[in-house]
């Protein structure tokens, strides 16, 4: 199987539109590891399954409502509760694998950061203490939360309203790769960033030195987050001032595959990337400047035996 495997992976483009139309279509959201687990999939379903597959970038939200519809078929990577939202607004036609890999996420400071007293996340409402975040010299700081279309973003910015320093600092949304990109001039010139980091992640194979700010400990009875499209007034009805619960990140498929294509819908059951799996994706693509494609088929071929019982 091995050898039929990487015959059909040498082929296979990172992300690309096909001038046909695939029998299946995967969900490509904006960060480093996704790219190469949506390969994973599609190298093994287009080996081992006779199906065509097309991977098509979008946002969670977008990829969402699509396999909800039925024009697109997989995510992924979900990450709950980050994207518990969504997975409640499409569960009638959305399933999720339940071999989550374990993260961790929440508020990152770099060593000049730290040293200048950035520990708990109460720091950031210190005006004193946030102007030395600032960095375009509008005299406020800056906070990066993450990008546009994470289910993070938005929980962050709920946080930053419920902590009270949104306040005091300008709240961020980019690229991750542009903020990460950021991160490393403040690093070389010595200054203080702090910002949205998880873990699996290359980050903290770069900069071991990053380290989370303490937050009050998780409470799941007070936790509540209200969706902008939910409520106009989402921000003040929302109670998220703590820390993060446990976080898990799987694929999530349209049901209609249990119909259309049962063994993908049984593939994607049985996928099981570890954390470690998935920070070694993202350190190959943007570290290492690996194309995806090549890195899920390297991935594939030092791993047969865990994509054969993937394929039981």
């Amino acid at each position: 199987m091995q050898t039929k495997l990487l015959g059909a992976i040498a082929t296979t483009l990172a992300i690309a539109s096909p001038a046909f139309a695939a029998d299946l279509v995967i969900g490509v959201p904006n960060w480093p590891s996704v790219t190469v687990t949506a390969n994973v999939i599609k190298a093994v379903v287009e080996a081992n399954m006779g199906l065509t597959v097309e991977l098509q970038t979008g946002t969670n939200p977008v990829i969402f409502e699509a396999m909800d519809k039925g024009s697109m078929q997989v995510h992924p990577e979900v990450w709950l509760p980050n994207q518990q939202g969504l997975v409640d607004q499409y569960k009638a036609n959305v399933e999720l694998n339940t071999h989550g890999a374990p993260a961790v996420q929440g508020i990152c400071a770099n060593k000049a950061a730290a040293d200048a007293g950035f520990k708990d996340i109460s720091d950031l409402a210190d005006p004193t203490k946030a102007a030395l975040l600032d960095s375009d010299g509008n005299g406020k700081g800056e906070v990066f939360i993450g990008a546009t279309g994470w289910g993070s973003t938005t929980v962050e910015h709920a946080k930053a309203h419920g902590y009270g320093y949104d306040q005091v600092v300008d709240l961020v949304e980019l690229d991750e790769s542009i903020a990460y990109a950021q991160l490393d001039v403040a690093i070389t010139a010595g200054k203080p960033w702090v910002g949205f980091c998880y873990t699996p992640h290359h980050l903290f194979t770069l900069h071991p030195e990053m380290v989370f700010l303490t937050e009050p400990a998780h409470d799941a009875a007070k936790w509540s987050m209200v969706l902008p499209e939910a409520d106009a007034d989402w921000l003040n009805k929302s109670s998220v001032a703590m820390a993060w619960p446990p976080a898990y990140i799987q694929p999530a498929f349209s049901v209609g595959l249990n119909d259309m294509a049962p063994q993908v819908a049984s593939l994607l059951r049985n996928m099981d990337l570890s954390s470690d799996d998935l920070g070694a994706f993202s350190f190959s693509v943007v570290v290492d400047g690996k194309d995806a494609a090549l890195v899920a088929a390297d991935w594939i071929a030092a791993n047969p035996d865990r994509v054969t019982a993937w394929l039981k």
